[in-house]
C-alpha cells in the first residue's frame, strides 16, 4: 500500500489548466498511491447559482487510475453550495470509505483572544481538517488529511494600507499572533481526534497527512506526535505518532524551498501500529523552485511549489 500527499497550489479551473494538467499529472502518477491526500483544490459552479464541484480535479485525474478511486471532499457549512470555494482538502483512496467527514470545532471551541482593552476576538480555524475511515488488510485505517494555517498574519480590521503592507507593527504583531493560534490550535484539535481513536482501540492504525505549514522542532507537529520526552514518561508511548520524513536523508528531506532554505512542511504521520508496516518513503522534490523566487519571477507557475511525499507500506 502506497499513501502520498501532495499540495497542489490553487488548483482550480482557468485558461492555464490545460498546460498544468500537463505537468501535475506525471507527477501524480509517479506517486503511484492507493490512498492520495491533495491540498487546495478549488471549487467552481458550472452556473452562477450551481453548487461548487471539484471539476478541475476530475479534469486532472481523467484518464488516469485516481479517476476510479473513492472521494472524500470538504464541504461549505452551507450545504446547497457544495465544496469551499478555495483550498477544499480531498483524500482519493483505492478502497472504499466506510465513514467520512469534516472536522472543524468539533473538539475545540475557537479561542477568544483577549487584549488589554479591545474586544474579544474569535481566532476560528481557517478551515476544516477531513477524516475518513477505510478498511484494509481486515481492519480499519483511519485516515485525517490537513492543511494547517501559514504562518502569515491573519487579518485585522484596519491593520494593512495595501495587500503585503501593515500599517504598524502592532498590527502586524497581533495578526501573527492570533495566526500561530490558529495554526496549534488546529493541530491540537486533531490531536484530541487521534487521542479518542487510541483510547477506543490502542490498537488502532491512522495515517496523517497534508500540508502542516510546520517542521518537526514547531508545536503544531509536536502537539501531534505526543513525544515521550515532552510527556515526561512513556506511560502514553502507544499515542505517539511517528513522523515518517526522518527516514529521508537530511539532503533530501525537504518539500519547499523559501529563500533558498529547504524546509519540511508537507508530512505523513502514523500511528505506531500502522509503523510497523512502513517500508519506505520519498519526497519528490527534484524540480522544485525556490518560492520567494517564483513569486518575483515566474508568471503564474504552472506547476506546484510544494514537493509530493509518499510512503509504502508492506502488507500485514
Amino acid at each position: 500500500m502506497r499513501i502520498a500527499t501532495f499540495n497542489l497550489e490553487n488548483w482550480g479551473e482557468g485558461p492555464e489548466l490545460a498546460q498544468r494538467i500537463r505537468i501535475l499529472q506525471p507527477q501524480l502518477l509517479r506517486l503511484n498511491a492507493d490512498i492520495l491526500f491533495l491540498q487546495e483544490v478549488d471549487g467552481h459552479r458550472k452556473t452562477a447559482h450551481a453548487p461548487r464541484d471539484v471539476s478541475a480535479l476530475r479534469r486532472l485525474i481523467e484518464g488516469t487510475p485516481y479517476s476510479e478511486f473513492h472521494l472524500s471532499v470538504t464541504r461549505s457549512k452551507h450545504k446547497a453550495s457544495g465544496v469551499l470555494d478555495v483550498h477544499n482538502l480531498v483524500t482519493l483512496s483505492r478502497f472504499p470509505f466506510k465513514e467520512g467527514h469534516q472536522v472543524l470545532h468539533d473538539y475545540v471551541a475557537p479561542p477568544a483572544i483577549l487584549l488589554k482593552d479591545e474586544a474579544p476576538i474569535e481566532a476560528a480555524w481557517d478551515r476544516p481538517f477531513l477524516y475518513g475511515c477505510i478498511e484494509h488488510d481486515g481492519r480499519p485505517l483511519h485516515l485525517i488529511n490537513v492543511h494547517l494555517r501559514a504562518p502569515l498574519a491573519s487579518y485585522i480590521p484596519g491593520g494593512k494600507s495595501g495587500p503585503f503592507t501593515w500599517n504598524s507593527v502592532a498590527h502586524w504583531a497581533e495578526g501573527y499572533f492570533i495566526s500561530s493560534i490558529k495554526r496549534s490550535g488546529q493541530a491540537f484539535e486533531v490531536r484530541r481526534l487521534c487521542s479518542e481513536l487510541l483510547a477506543r482501540d490502542p490498537e488502532a492504525r491512522i495515517a496523517i497527512a497534508g500540508d502542516f505549514n510546520a517542521e518537526l522542532n514547531e508545536m503544531p507537529l509536536r502537539l501531534l506526535i505526543a513525544a515521550e520526552e515532552d510527556l515526561g514518561t512513556g506511560a502514553f508511548a502507544h499515542e505517539c505518532l511517528v513522523p515518517l520524513s526522518r527516514s529521508l536523508p537530511l539532503s533530501n528531506r525537504f518539500t519547499v524551498v523559501h529563500a533558498g532554505r529547504p524546509q519540511m512542511l508537507d508530512h505523513i504521520l502514523v500511528s505506531r501500529t500502522l509503523f510497523g508496516a512502513f517500508k519506505a518513503i520519498e519526497a519528490h522534490n527534484e524540480m522544485l523552485t525556490d518560492e520567494a523566487v517564483a513569486f518575483g519571477r515566474i508568471n503564474q507557475p504552472r506547476g506546484s511549489l510544494h514537493a509530493p511525499v509518499v510512503a509504502e507500506f508492506v502488507k500485514g
